[in-house]
């Protein structure tokens, strides 16, 4: 009798110790678009985060290794991030629901959980399809499945902070292969196939709303192209993702977003290369220069700031630099100088019909060697001193003013991080 009651007693226990879960949401407040945990604001202090050694490509998987050793690469390269003030991450759904739950118990990081949704191309009937076609009866109702099994696998996930589908699937209707090229300019052509993208975004939004009802859902955009039939065709989104890359300043992008689709803008990707086309050489001073500045309208435009009010934060690209990103299969073990798209608003090395933005080399922190156990040492650049300085203030916090705002970013020192970050070589 007394092992049968020690055995029910037990198993109520585990019952009972399970978790609770997080109730997230974005709420349109008086002063403007606020992310909430459990009923208090969060500003998204994210970054994109991956884990590709030297000398390997999309092919590796942290995820397939031991782990034991799975545990020591994210104790390490959480408490760096953990370091810099850094709230999220941005992970592939290649991510195991319980390495998420370790992140976020150990670290306080939450993640935001990214389903590429055809964007890298997809396998219908075992055979290749390089552009993803939207329109295809077999590849919206395999990517409607794969985003509700999703949704299944991890809605009672501890840590995990939203849903976000694609990565600026809009560039992927004109680009031939996974790589980055010039931002391309929309046509008639395009449209068409456009619209029937954005109308499977929606689709696959309110399949995971019907699933899980805790987590919002993004879907990632390149800029904000697109953005009037997006506007059409995606209601259901709960926040609008964007890469956006334009330099020091996002210019007109909260307010167009505020005026035509009226959603809170989550910055998915964003930054600086740290190497300068022109000089051929590391570029720390720039890097971290366009990561201020970036920062600083992520923050100004955050619910009332006097901006647009329509900020819940950002994703810096990226946490360490992706040696394997120039050719993605060939000279995995080199750090490519070869720039791979030109942007005019990184004036520092743009020089007018060259290539200036050099992908492998968005790092805030440089990647070292691989050591004997298969890990490597990271070393930060000016740009990781920049933000552990930025995410310092809360633009959430009670009575927080937008001169408040003014003057912690005018306290942060550019030419502190970068002497920081040499002598620290």
């Amino acid at each position: 009798m007394r092992k049968i009651i020690t055995i029910v007693l037990f198993f109520i226990s585990l019952t009972t110790t399970s978790y609770a879960q997080h109730q997230i949401s974005v709420e349109k407040m008086a002063k403007g678009w606020v992310l909430q945990v459990d009923g208090n604001p969060l500003m998204v202090n994210g970054i994109n985060w991956d884990y590709f050694p030297i000398g390997t490509n999309y092919e590796y998987s942290l995820w397939r290794q031991s782990d034991e050793f799975i545990r020591r690469a994210l104790d390490y390269e959480m408490g760096l991030l953990e370091n810099a003030g850094i709230n999220a991450i941005r992970a592939y759904s290649s991510i195991p629901k319980e390495w998420i739950t370790y992140i976020y118990k150990n670290y306080g990081i939450y993640t935001m959980l990214n389903h590429s949704f055809g964007r890298y191309g997809i396998s219908i009937n075992e055979q290749w399809m390089a552009n993803t076609d939207y329109s295809n009866p077999e590849v919206k109702s395999k990517l409607i499945t794969e985003v509700q099994r999703l949704a299944n696998e991890y809605k009672n996930t501890e840590g995990l902070l939203l849903y976000l589908l694609g990565n600026e699937n809009n560039y992927g209707l004109f680009w031939e292969g996974a790589e980055t090229e010039d931002i391309p300019v929309e046509d008639r052509s395009s449209t068409a196939r456009a619209r029937a993208m954005y109308q499977l975004f929606n689709q696959a939004i309110v399949a995971i709303k019907e699933i899980d009802e805790n987590h919002p859902i993004a879907f990632c955009n390149g800029d904000v192209q697109f953005l009037e039939i997006i506007t059409e065709e995606v209601p259901d989104a709960d926040i609008f993702g964007t890469n956006t890359y334009r330099g020091a300043s996002f210019t007109d992008l909260y307010e167009r977003v505020a005026n035509e689709y009226d959603k809170p803008v989550l910055l998915t990707e964003f930054g600086a290369d740290a190497f300068n086309a022109v000089t051929q050489k590391e570029d720390q001073y720039h890097q971290a220069y366009y990561v201020l500045e970036n920062w600083k309208e992520v923050y100004a435009n955050a619910a009332g700031l006097n901006g647009w009010n329509n900020s819940i934060g950002g994703f810096t690209f990226q946490f360490s630099d992706g040696w394997w990103k120039y050719g993605q299969t060939r000279n995995l073990d080199v750090h490519d100088t070869n720039a791979s798209w030109g942007n005019g608003g990184y004036e520092f090395d743009f020089v007018e019909g060259k290539r200036n933005m050099n992908e492998e080399w968005f790092g805030i922190l440089a990647k070292g060697p691989v050591k004997e156990d298969g890990s490597f040492i990271l070393r930060p650049r000016a740009a990781y001193y920049i933000i552990q300085k930025v995410h310092a203030f809360n633009p959430s916090a009670p009575q927080v003013v937008e001169e408040d705002l003014s003057q912690h970013f005018s306290s942060i020192s550019l030419d502190e991080a970068v002497e920081k970050a040499k002598s620290e070589q």
